[in-house]
């Protein structure tokens, strides 16, 4: 009776033992596109917010594609025909930092930041759309050589860019446009999209 009955039990142990060791986890077909679309849109969200602030002519004057700085919300040429001229710092009769010094001059209104000049020829943004604009930031060919985390920095630390958001008055003393967003909100999207993996949206 006892042999007859471990026959009848010797199948059923035999297969909990392979259930129990069996992997079942790669057979796992849990849908995670959910969990892929949140993050794809929370790092176009972030994208798009960055570039509310790149976008805007307070960054967009400075990355001529005539290499001639823009002035102004309607981004009108420089006056006195200043130019690119040699370091991206002006020509020796029309240097950048002959009128910006390193702060706005409130009695003037002339603007002003530390190492006030154009940005690289390579890095000319006007004309181009958001994603053109953050493929050539992010391309060492054309940023100068800097990584990642230097572009980072120079997107958020940068005297110069942060400028937008303190950008004084104008020759009349009426206070100069700023980005659509604030100066908090853009350095946080700027984080928040290089910690997505600065991924570019399609």
């Amino acid at each position: 009776m006892n042999k007859l009955r471990l026959l009848y039990l010797l199948p059923i142990i035999l297969f909990a033992t392979i259930l129990l060791a069996t992997d079942f986890s790669k057979y796992d077909h849990t849908d995670n596109s959910t969990t892929v679309t949140k993050e794809v849109a929370a790092n176009t969200d972030d994208f798009d917010k960055m570039m509310q602030a790149l976008t805007h002519p307070r960054c967009l004057n400075c990355h001529p594609s005539d290499n001639k700085p823009k002035q102004g919300i309607d981004q009108h040429p420089h006056y006195f025909g200043v130019a690119r001229g040699k370091a991206d710092h002006g020509f020796e009769a029309t240097k950048c930092n002959t009128c910006h010094q390193k702060e706005n001059n409130e009695f003037s209104g002339v603007p002003g930041a530390p190492h006030w000049g154009l940005a690289p020829s390579s890095m000319n943004w006007e004309g181009l759309s958001k994603n053109e604009i953050a493929s050539s930031m992010m391309d060492r060919k054309q940023n100068g050589g800097k990584s990642p985390n230097e572009i980072l920095k120079h997107l958020t630390e940068d005297p110069l860019v942060l400028w937008a958001w303190d950008p004084g008055v104008d020759v009349a003393g009426n206070p100069r446009e700023t980005p659509p967003i604030s100066k908090e909100e853009y350095i946080a999207a700027v984080k928040s999209w290089f910690a997505g993996g600065a991924v570019i949206p399609k």
